[in-house]
């Protein structure tokens, strides 16, 4: 990405003026009467989201980029396709914080998932003095998350998060630990096992551990992240109508913010112990598919009776939760595509947050506003616990269309250690259609807002 959409410093390139409704009459008056003369033919006005070029002897030289929310990303992203190709550099300074977001939303607005279609355009490159790392990172982390889940589940199974890990894992210097297949049931991981089995491809816990190049396991805190990895969702035996299957190669992408952040927060050398967990599934229909009224056991020792077999996810986030606490971590994050609720609530631009401990969620709600990747809090309302109550088992994974969203997170808190300080984001990691900045496809909503959270809460 970086080589298509950013510059190197000595190339030629022409300047862009951002600019705002405030902002733009005092730039206009200040110009040569043939360029104001050419914008006020046009009747132009710097709305966010529009471009002008300026005339020039010969061509052109310049252009305006009309920008609203400076600090969005998404303000800048029209930019690279709405420019004519080569090279542009802004006209004047830019404070720090502006320069990054303006360096993210270039690179947000460049993205392409090209793996099975090419030929689209290359973007206009953006020609700054010096890269921000962190900015860079961040782009990196987010083509992440949105290259895995737009991959069709026939290249983005099981194994493949296996690989996504152990790539990780290589390039940072952690260390991988799988558990597949019936070695699940020998090592006590009976509800992810009972989730995949119906699949040609073995269901395994993914588990990547990192401790910063410190000799002392205790030298930092211990960050535990767990992302839900259904690579495709038929639905189960309850199976899923054909409009609901479509896109269910998404299913995967709690797991796929879970690595990404992972991936983030050892490139950024976070000081912190880390433990990721990614129970990896696909909900298949076949011989040995879990069936509804079924009771299934769990690691933690809690019967769930299976009322909706599409209610998957929490079934196989449950062990991977209770595996994450035996570790005792001091903070405990799950990313999970989980419930339609959560996008009936709150949209597809919202994901759901709900946490246990009011400065964890204070915290990411008030990441989200600063970096424009907004979360949006719901409640952990322990009386609808009523909804998963079973007859002839300690739980149910569904039982009613009330509350859905509420109803999933505290079927997963039933298996957080009590005091642990636990946060999970239902989101929708899709872009139903495109905006600047926001490509239809796959999408990592929440991430960066997650990455500033945790890093204000361990780096200061």
């Amino acid at each position: 990405m970086t080589s298509t959409c950013f510059a190197d410093t000595s190339a030629a390139a022409l300047p862009l003026h951002f600019l705002d409704r405030d902002g733009y009459g005092a730039w206009r008056a200040a110009q040569p009467q043939a360029v104001a003369a050419w914008l006020d033919a046009q009747d132009f006005q710097p709305s966010p989201g529009c471009v002008a070029l300026l005339p020039g002897e010969g061509g052109i030289r310049g252009a305006i980029v009309g920008v609203g929310d400076r600090l969005d990303p998404c303000s800048y992203a029209h930019a690279p396709t709405a420019l004519p190709c080569g090279a542009w550099v802004p006209a004047t300074g830019l404070p720090a914080a502006e320069l990054a977001a303006l360096q993210l939303g270039w690179g947000l607005g460049s993205y392409r998932f090209d793996r099975y279609k090419s030929g689209a355009r290359a973007p206009a490159r953006l020609r700054l003095a010096q890269l921000d790392d962190e900015a860079m990172d961040v782009l990196e982390a987010t083509a992440r998350v949105r290259d895995w889940v737009n991959t069709p589940t026939q290249d983005m199974g099981p194994d493949q998060l296996e690989a996504i890990a152990r790539e990780l894992a290589a390039e940072h210097g952690a260390q991988v630990e799988v558990v597949a297949g019936d070695e699940l049931l020998a090592q006590n991981f009976p509800a992810i096992h009972a989730v995949g089995r119906a699949s040609h491809r073995a269901p395994r816990l993914i588990e990547l551990r990192w401790n910063n190049g410190a000799a002392d396991s205790d030298a930092h805190p211990h960050l535990a992240l767990v992302g839900k990895g259904v690579c495709f969702d038929t639905g189960g035996l309850d199976l899923k109508p054909a409009d609901g299957m479509r896109n269910m190669k998404k299913d995967m992408g709690g797991a796929a913010h879970a690595l990404a952040l992972a991936g983030l927060v050892m490139a950024r050398k976070l000081p912190v112990r880390l433990t990721l967990v990614v129970p990896a599934v696909e909900n298949a229909v076949g011989p040995d598919a879990f069936r509804p009224g079924e009771v299934i056991a769990t690691r933690a020792g809690v019967s769930v009776e299976i009322d909706n077999t599409d209610a998957e996810g929490r079934v196989i986030l449950c062990d991977a939760l209770t595996y994450a606490g035996e570790r005792k971590p001091d903070l405990i994050v799950d990313f999970a595509t989980l419930t339609g609720a959560a996008r009936i609530a709150l949209g597809p631009d919202l994901p759901a947050l709900f946490a246990n401990d009011d400065a964890l969620a204070n915290g990411w709600l008030a990441a989200g506003q600063d970096t424009r990747d907004p979360v949006w809090r719901m409640p952990l309302w322990r009386p609808y616990l009523r909804y998963l109550t079973s007859n002839i088992a300690d739980l149910a994974n569904a039982g009613s269309r009330m509350a859905g969203a509420v109803t999933a997170a505290l079927y997963l808190e039933r298996f957080v250690p009590a005091g642990t300080p636990w946060a999970h984001l239902d989101t929708y990691a899709w872009n139903d259609n495109s905006r600047p900045g926001r490509p239809a496809g796959g999408e990592a909503l929440g991430l960066r807002s997650a990455w500033a959270m945790l890093k204000a809460r361990y780096a200061g």
